[in-house]
């Protein structure tokens, strides 16, 4: 059976950055691209980043049994809804995959595959860092919306909390204060466990 790798991490940690870098040196993973009905923001492609779907897409596929996990964020623009679903993307018995989501979605792909079938890959950067991160991508929007930087900045303290982490069983931690050895790092990690 092959294996999901699991990327996560606070906002504005790099899993987005390390996740791209990961799919180009590790080209026998597969990527599961999830859906989304938040916006699309600046540079990133619909069916490449996310696919970006409305709510009656999300509603024909819940009553079609199709999710295997949804999440939900209140923010400071309206209700924005995340989800995997089962559209013939995964199939463990011909590849591994390498995904980027939350400590929430990952629990949810535990239950569905089996916690055997998914490695957790934990990013850590140190919160000066990752609320400058946020900042300056936040400013390349075209419509900056600094309030949801903040939301997403604070609820992350308690969403990825230590206890969470070790209540799921997460031991891989990266940092990523230099992104090339934190790069390479998960590579030689992922390489040996293939």
């Amino acid at each position: 059976m092959h294996k999901i790798f699991y990327i996560m991490g606070k906002s504005s940690s790099g899993k987005d950055s390390i996740f791209k870098e990961l799919r180009k040196k590790c080209p026998q993973l597969k990527t599961i691209i999830l859906y989304t009905t938040r916006p699309i923001r600046s540079g990133e492609k619909d069916g490449e980043d996310y696919y970006f779907v409305n709510e009656a897409v999300l509603a024909s596929m819940k009553q079609r049994n199709k999710i295997i996990e949804l999440r939900s964020y209140h923010t400071q623009c309206g209700i924005w809804k995340y989800f995997t679903a089962d559209d013939g993307q995964i199939d463990l018995g011909e590849s591994s995959y390498l995904v980027i989501g939350t400590l929430e979605s990952f629990r949810d792909m535990c239950d569905y595959f089996g916690e055997e079938n998914l490695v957790p890959i934990y990013i850590e950067v140190r919160d000066d860092l990752r609320l400058e991160r946020a900042l300056k991508r936040e400013r390349l929007q075209k419509s900056p919306k600094y309030a949801e930087m903040c939301r997403r900045f604070l609820a992350d303290e308690k969403d990825f909390s230590d206890e969470k982490l070790k209540e799921i069983g997460v031991e891989n931690r990266f940092q990523n204060i230099e992104f090339e050895k934190c790069l390479s790092e998960i590579e030689a990690f992922i390489i040996k466990r293939l």
